[in-house]
């Protein structure tokens, strides 16, 4: 096998250098593959070298957001937050890739825009392209092409890479005229001044819930324009006890131990769900609540058992919610358009740090979107569908992602016979286990919709998927195979059993990203797969039965 890094015939090619991407190039290089990996940003971190908004942090705890395939590395690095800021996490990533030397077998600056199989050779041709350029759109690319040759591709592309821009006329006449637009997807790296300047920012998310705060403290007046009012509980952040910390790594195979029971594989401090919201007293279900609430981050969402399956217990902490609201923004016409009527959690909830307050701010306006959207940005700002207008300087689009998929379907992927992956995924996408895709032999997903992907912890389900690929190549190199592809009924199969354990709760009533429904146009399919402990399980199986529902050869 060859060993330069200059090669562009390889084992295995990885696309992407974030998390999933970096534990891919480190554990396939040290179980003996010549793997080369092609990142499109200008260094490593994935999701967290692109969101450098005001606010940017992770919504999962910063000890168990973090690697556990090397002991030392848990113990050596300390992180200062209970849940850790954009700018630490890029520089764990940063630390992880000269801790292990992975930077000499990344391609950086450059973009995967096609992979084609080849059938006769049983190998993969991956055209790469450099970035000259970036927009809130997407990379402008250089002419020069360069083809890679491997036997195994490995998409490493990040379920929340590909920004989701709204198709809104006017942005480049609003630029013309001097104004600024920015996505929080896509922030400037050298920061952005919004001192004295009308910003509005154009979404209620994650990404907007964290934002909106410290946009409003530095901006002459922030407009926010709101189409659906969000679930957000306090962060509760604050410096890492370091009791805590020592505590935690005094047995951390034991912490993790305890996130893996989980269905999401993380909150191993938050306490135990309760069985039920109903079937005990009003006082009783607020007393429990209450001291979720105080416990921050996503202990409300694990509150009851049945909280995302029976409407009614659901109702309960909907009602909660939104009495807490009303009790932190001062104007009840405002409380009103930011309390939710969805149900709980059957979108992402949000983790936020005086979110609700900042609209207590004389200097911030709430606009509702839902029935009179946003037709066209003007030289001088927004208009909306009623003609009415707004004056701003500055439009940060906070609009989230094409989740899943939109990294992997922008790339011209063809399998068998020169079907593209667009096609294959029409109606949706058709996985086994999230991991193969039948048509596309030797091609793995890393986190790809039908596996846990956003309901779990990423950096745990990045590595146990990666794990999960490096001894499928191992055990293929070492038998004398050379390819492997999901087999068309076993992903049928697969993709009815995400959508059946979906149906029986209540996350399918919600127009959420989970189902695609935030991109006009997107099949809407359920993507994740409940259910963190039990999926691990089926993958464990699937490769101890000589990987059932895969056609080797």
């Amino acid at each position: 096998m060859s060993s330069d890094p200059t090669s562009t015939a390889l084992d295995v090619l990885v696309v992407g250098a974030g998390f999933g991407g970096l534990y891919a190039v480190h554990k396939l290089r040290s179980d003996g593959f010549d793997v080369r990996a092609i990142e499109a940003g200008g260094d490593v971190g994935g999701t967290w070298y692109w969101n450098r908004y005001p606010g940017a942090r992770c919504d999962v705890e910063s000890l168990e957001y973090s690697y556990q395939f090397d002991a030392d590395l848990q113990q050596d690095w300390h992180w200062t937050e209970r849940y850790a800021p954009q700018p630490e996490i890029l520089r764990y990533a940063e630390h992880v890739t000269e801790r292990f030397d992975l930077r000499p077998h990344i391609e950086f600056e450059t973009r995967v825009v096609a992979a084609v199989f080849d059938e006769r050779r049983r190998r993969w041709s991956v055209t790469t392209r450099p970035v000259a350029g970036r927009t809130i759109h997407g990379d402008e690319l250089g002419t020069t092409t360069t083809t890679w040759d491997a036997q195994f591709v490995v998409m490493a592309t990040g379920c929340l890479s590909s920004t989701n821009v709204p198709d809104i006329d006017g942005i480049a006449v609003f630029e013309a005229a001097g104004g600024q637009v920015l996505h929080t997807g896509r922030w400037p790296h050298d920061g952005v001044d919004v001192s004295g300047r009308r910003v509005a920012v154009v979404g209620t998310g994650s990404s907007g819930v964290q934002a909106i705060p410290l946009l409003a403290r530095d901006a002459d007046h922030l407009t926010v324009f709101q189409r659906t009012a969000t679930y957000a509980a306090p962060a509760r952040n604050g410096p890492l006890d370091p009791a805590v910390e020592a505590e935690v790594k005094a047995d951390y195979a034991g912490f993790r131990a305890a996130m893996h029971k989980r269905a999401t594989a993380f909150g191993a401090s938050y306490p135990r769900a309760h069985p039920s919201a109903l079937g005990i007293t009003d006082d009783e279900r607020d007393e429990i609540l209450e001291r979720r609430w105080d416990v921050g981050g996503f202990a409300l969402a694990t509150a009851f058992q049945d909280l995302l399956i029976d409407p009614a217990a659901n109702a309960t902490v909907a009602d909660f919610m939104r009495r807490k609201i009303r009790g932190i923004v001062e104007d009840p016409d405002t409380a009103e358009l930011l309390a939710p009527t969805q149900t709980f959690a059957c979108k992402r909830m949000c983790v936020d740090s005086g979110y609700y307050e900042t609209f207590n701010r004389d200097d911030v306006s709430l606009v509702s979107v839902r029935d009179n959207p946003i037709e066209r940005l003007t030289e001088s700002g927004i208009e909306l569908s009623d003609g009415s207008s707004f004056d701003v300087d500055t439009v940060v689009f906070a609009t989230g992602y094409d989740a899943m998929t939109g990294s992997l379907l922008r790339i011209d992927i063809r399998g068998r016979g020169g079907r593209s992956l667009a096609e294959a995924w029409s109606v949706g996408p058709r996985t086994l286990l999230g991991i193969g895709i039948p048509g596309f032999p030797n091609l793995f997903t890393v986190t790809g919709p039908g596996s846990p992907s956003v309901l779990a912890n990423m950096i745990t389900a990045v590595e146990q998927h990666v794990e999960w690929i490096a001894e499928c190549v191992t055990w293929l190199r070492d038998s004398g195979h050379e390819t492997i592809e999901a087999t068309g009924d076993a992903a049928d199969d697969w993709v009815l059993h995400v959508n059946d354990l979906a149906d029986r709760t209540l996350y399918p009533t919600c127009n959420s990203w989970y189902l695609g429904a935030n991109v006009p146009g997107k099949p809407r399919v359920f993507m994740p797969v409940l259910g963190w402990p039990e999926y691990v399980a089926r993958c464990a199986e699937v490769a101890a039965d000589g990987y059932a529902g895969f056609d080797v050869r």
